[in-house]
């Protein structure tokens, strides 16, 4: 294996970090000490505001829904949502998180612990493979670039399947880089854990866990005409692994299930991808602006990765650069090409877009470095202008109360960002590039953190947590809690029970096919069940209120807000 020391570009490195023509301490403790300074600096600003935000509508409540279900029944084979057989997704996320609520108690960092440890896992596997792969310099700074884009931090502090997937997606990508540096006996252990991570990522989210990195194989072998990664994938031990990890789940919950294999695999992968029909449809450049934006504050290297590496790049026994660039290159298109569109689905392309920039920057000058702050600078100080006019954007459905601390939040952010580029402009004049990226990953890191923070304003206005605090007193454990052609992802988890769906289907369309008396189909027959019960609540909208007071159901408003409103049916006089 080719050490890091070996390689010719961390002369050029070390040349670049040097302060009055002295070379940088590059002792293995002095590296060893900002490492550390710099993962628990990260892990701070990471898991700081985990549990400080409600849970929001719909994917956040979903699947903490699923995890409490699946926790509190003891089942782990069949994942219920709402008490309802769900099989949209597979069942690793709900088993972590039923773990998490185990073992830490049922709270919201419990329930976003998994997406913020896989984000930070994530992190340091691109820092560890930047390192084995060009220098401890630049596996720093491939750390502090992955931990500070706006995509990744945001999405690893919201509860979806997204974190976790990139999490093994990117294990995968790496363990495959990693491997074709190293000796045979090596070689095979990183190939054997890329085929895990493909399984993992299978367990997490579906068959995308081995559609991205197989076509990524087959691109680049064909791009390249080189077979050298085909047949250095240990195929019959691989697929042996994949299949131990991946099948016992798949064959018990068929065999309980009847049906689940042709809803999961037909319904929830080729419909959803082939069609509209999830209403999730967008342009062709859908994720164009989500990309750029969720690149900062290092979208300005971008073109960087486009560029031919110059000699002084070691060369490798399958082009790193080519793998990245099928990566990325592949996530977007396929998800572009996609019938159903949601901003997370591109996440698994940031962390290769991380080793590429951290790549690229071993042999750009501190001139260019200092000409990539500008862009970052100045999308900050027009976010901070623009939240000087937030009060244009407040209505009834959004308060000021919501927007001034987000209006606040940006303006500190900006001024974070700035003083982070100022200082990283400084660096950069004495030739510290290390010093100026963690300068500026820092700053932008807290000032996204700031920004989660601010969120939770905005969230509320999706979330049960305030309504459900206003219901405990008028209900006991048995009374039943109705959900009326209308429903928010988030009750059951705060109410910490399950409700009765009247008239409302969505997702859950096959789970009340298979136990239909866990729901009500029409509006007419709960307000049957309203009347005959001697206590009853009920969550709806401000129109179904307006529907069922004109028909005179008797009904006790305990909390309204202007979307949503919940009542309780008076005691009898």
């Amino acid at each position: 294996m080719k050490t890091a020391t070996s390689r010719p570009e961390e002369a050029s490195v070390l040349a670049i970090d040097s302060t009055d023509g002295r070379t940088a301490d590059t002792s293995a403790d002095a590296f060893t000490w900002k490492v550390v300074c710099a993962v628990l600096v990260l892990a701070v600003i990471w898991f700081g505001t985990l549990g400080t935000r409600s849970l929001v509508h719909p994917d956040e409540g979903r699947y903490a829904s699923l995890a409490l279900e699946m926790a509190r029944t003891g089942d782990w084979v069949t994942p219920r949502l709402n008490g309802l057989p769900y099989f949209e997704k597979p069942a690793l996320q709900a088993w972590i998180g039923a773990l998490a609520f185990l073992a830490f108690g049922v709270s919201e960092f419990s329930a976003r612990l998994w997406p913020g440890l896989a984000g930070f896992l994530t992190v340091l596997i691109v820092g560890f493979t930047a390192t084995r792969l060009f220098g401890r310099a630049t596996g720093l700074r491939a750390l502090a670039i992955a931990a500070s884009m706006t995509w990744i931090e945001l999405n690893s502090h919201f509860l979806t399947l997204d974190a976790g997937l990139t999490l093994f997606l990117t294990l995968a990508l790496c363990a495959v880089l990693l491997a074709n540096e190293a000796p045979a006996p090596s070689r095979r252990r990183w190939i054997l854990l890329a085929w895990a991570a493909m399984a993992a990522g299978v367990l997490s989210k579906g068959l995308v866990g081995i559609v991205i990195p197989g076509a990524v194989l087959v691109l680049v072998s064909l791009w390249r005409r080189d077979a050298t990664l085909w047949r250095g994938m240990h195929w019959v031990p691989g697929i042996a692994l994949f299949l131990a990890i991946t099948a016992p789940w798949f064959v018990l919950v068929s065999l309980r299930n009847p049906g689940f294999a042709e809803f999961f695999f037909v319904h929830e992968h080729f419909a959803r991808y082939l069609t509209p029909s999830h209403n999730r449809d967008g342009a062709w450049w859908y994720y164009l602006p989500l990309l750029l934006a969720g690149m900062l504050p290092w979208t300005g290297a971008l073109p960087w990765l486009f560029r031919r590496e110059g000699d002084s790049a070691a060369p490798e026994p399958i082009a790193v650069r080519h793998i990245l660039s099928v990566w990325c290159g592949f996530v977007l298109i396929f998800f572009s090409a996609s019938s159903s569109k949601l901003p997370s689905y591109i996440l698994p392309m940031f962390p290769a877009l991380a080793l590429g920039v951290a790549m690229a920057m071993r042999t750009a000058s501190p001139t260019r470095l200092r000409q990539h702050l500008l862009l970052p600078a100045g999308l900050w100080t027009v976010a901070a202008l623009a939240s000087t006019q937030s009060a244009r954007f407040i209505s009834i459905t959004t308060p000021a109360e919501v927007l001034e601390p987000l209006a606040a939040a940006l303006r500190s952010g900006a001024a974070l960002v700035l003083g982070g580029c100022a200082l990283a402009w400084w660096c950069l004049g004495r030739r510290r590039v290390t010093a100026a990226v963690l300068s500026l990953a820092i700053s932008h890191a807290i000032a996204i953190a700031l920004l989660l923070q601010a969120h939770n304003g905005y969230g509320q206005l999706k979330s049960a947590a305030t309504l459900a605090t206003a219901l405990p007193p008028f209900i006991t454990p048995d009374t039943p809690v109705f959900a009326v052609r209308d429903y928010d992802q988030t009750l059951p988890f705060y109410l910490r029970r399950n409700v009765v769906l009247v008239d409302y289907q969505d997702e859950f369309a096959l789970g009340q096919q298979r136990e239909p008396g866990r729901w009500i189909p029409t509006l007419d027959e709960f307000v049957v069940r309203w009347q005959a019960a001697p206590q009853a609540a009920a969550y709806m909208g401000a129109a179904t209120w307006v529907e069922l007071h004109r028909r005179g159901l008797p009904m006790r408003i305990v909390f309204q807000d202007p979307r949503r409103v919940i009542v309780v049916k008076p005691s009898p006089p």
